[in-house]
């Protein structure tokens, strides 16, 4: 990786942790557990469109662990480091097909982030009735993935435009 690369994503980072600092701020609207919009997110899409997805899923492991540390333990990093790489995983796919936007992407990415964390928490307590909450984590992470996605879209193009790179 070069200098700047280096440089780039360490800003990044520290812009995605102020995001998420500021977003545990925020008094929960949802009375519904596990439900955030995920602002953090936006910067991990600009590294996923900017650098590809090798330089994403390294940025959201530095995000997740770096987080969780300064906000909410091990398990908070567990359940975001299974979503987390869900949704890398799945935005890398779906990012390849022309027929999604940058939205779509972030939708899926939310989805399957919700699930890897469903997943988790079928495993930790062994019960397959967490299953039943899906749903409701699906429909936040639709509303959530779109508003996110609108978002990273913007600025991914206000990036672009303002900070070209001969290498992309």
């Amino acid at each position: 990786m070069k200098t700047r690369q280096v440089t780039e994503l360490g800003l990044l980072l520290a812009l995605s942790l102020v995001l998420a600092y500021l977003e545990s701020l925020l008094p929960v609207m949802v009375a519904v557990p596990g439900v955030k919009l995920g602002l953090a997110n936006i910067i991990t899409m600009l590294v996923l469109y900017l650098r590809g997805g090798k330089p994403a899923f390294f940025f959201m492991v530095l995000r997740v662990a770096m987080a969780g540390f300064l906000f909410s333990g091990i398990s908070g990093i567990i359940y975001s480091f299974a979503g987390g790489s869900c949704c890398i995983a799945v935005m890398c796919l779906t990012k390849r097909l022309s027929f999604f936007s940058v939205a779509g992407v972030s939708i899926t990415g939310a989805l399957a982030h919700n699930m890897g964390q469903i997943l988790v928490a079928w495993f930790v307590m062994k019960n397959a009735h967490i299953l039943y909450y899906f749903p409701v984590l699906a429909i936040s992470g639709m509303l959530s993935g779109i508003v996110i996605g609108i978002v990273s879209g913007a600025v991914i193009r206000r990036w672009q435009k303002g900070f070209p790179d001969e290498n992309r």
